[in-house]
């Protein structure tokens, strides 16, 4: 609690002090603000420690009276709020003061106040106010009658529901119940809940959230990483290679492969079907006839030479390739 929780008009008016005494006030009208509900008599007590530097203030009378009142002290409440009216010029607690004139045994001087001129100019809320004062006010003289009457203003309408309506058709319940009308006090009374209903107050009013960590926000849940050499589970790895394509190693069908024969053992190019039928000797082995030149290939081969042995052509063609056409094949 730091007293910057006060509304802006507040803390115009706190300007006015030294910043110490500010900020002293503004804290003690925090906690009487806190506290009136729960524990009125001790936040008349913030209330009347924040007067003691800002006195002068509308603003901090109006919080003494407010306070005296929920805490039933009715003499301290009417005199505070006789110094909020003078300072600030307002009659928005008149109906509070009529009531506090009820509280200390003055009922005329409650009604008094609801006939005054300053009574006019109250908004609808107030008038609202100042009528159910003024009817409780008749029923303490005795007059039920009369305080039924003072309730039948126009903002008693069965029909339409306003902020200030359940309380007023509970309170002209009442006040038929005591002049013996009781069925039409029935009526009202189910009207104050059909009222409470459609603006969703009371039983009907929505549930308050609070929040119990503060400003702080809950950390938000990381999505989950995976790790940095981690492939995505739909992709292949990079240095996979699709299904039907070959190897990066492999050569093209008509290349031996590097890693086939060593370098040392690989064949002479020779020109035309005499490359493709000549098996090439092992490594370290010299050729039979050696001494043949380039224009004594074997033309003619005997029968059982001119096939290609199987190994050769899984050397020179791909897995499902058909092999190419020699010559003399056809």
């Amino acid at each position: 609690m730091t007293g910057s929780e006060l509304d802006r008009v507040t803390k115009a008016q706190l300007r006015t002090l030294e910043s110490k005494n500010a900020e002293w006030v503004s804290k003690h009208l925090v906690m009487a603000g806190r506290l009136i509900d729960d524990e009125p008599e001790l936040a008349f007590q913030h209330a009347l420690a924040a007067s003691r530097r800002g006195g002068r203030m509308a603003a901090v009378r109006e919080a003494v009276g407010l306070t005296a009142y929920a805490a039933g002290h009715y003499g301290e409440a009417l005199r505070e709020f006789r110094t909020f009216r003078r300072i600030s010029g307002s009659n928005l607690h008149l109906p509070v003061m009529a009531d506090c004139e009820r509280g200390l045994g003055r009922p005329d001087r409650a009604l008094d106040l609801a006939r005054s001129e300053d009574a006019q100019d109250l908004d609808a809320t107030g008038k609202v106010e100042l009528a159910m004062v003024a009817s409780g006010a008749r029923s303490d003289l005795g007059d039920v009658q009369a305080a039924v009457a003072e309730l039948e203003i126009p903002q008693l309408d069965i029909n339409r529901a306003f902020s200030y309506s359940p309380r007023l058709f509970r309170a002209y319940a009442a006040a038929l119940e005591a002049a013996g009308r009781a069925d039409e006090a029935e009526r009202w009374s189910r009207q104050a809940v059909v009222a409470e209903n459609a603006l969703g107050v009371g039983d009907f009013a929505e549930p308050e959230i609070i929040d119990l960590v503060g400003d702080e926000e809950e950390p938000e849940t990381a999505p989950r990483r995976q790790p940095a050499d981690a492939e995505p589970a739909d992709e292949k790895p990079a240095d996979t290679e699709p299904a039907d394509a070959a190897p990066a190693d492999t050569e093209p069908a008509d290349t031996a492969p590097a890693d086939a024969e060593p370098a040392d053992s690989a064949p002479e190019a020779l020109p035309t079907d005499a490359a493709q039928e000549t098996v090439p000797a092992p490594a370290g082995q010299e050729p039979a006839d050696d001494a043949a030149g380039p224009s004594e290939a074997p033309r003619e081969q005997p029968e059982q030479d001119t096939a290609r042995p199987a190994s050769m052509d899984a050397i020179f063609t791909e897995p499902g390739e058909v092999a190419p056409t020699r010559h003399g094949d056809d």
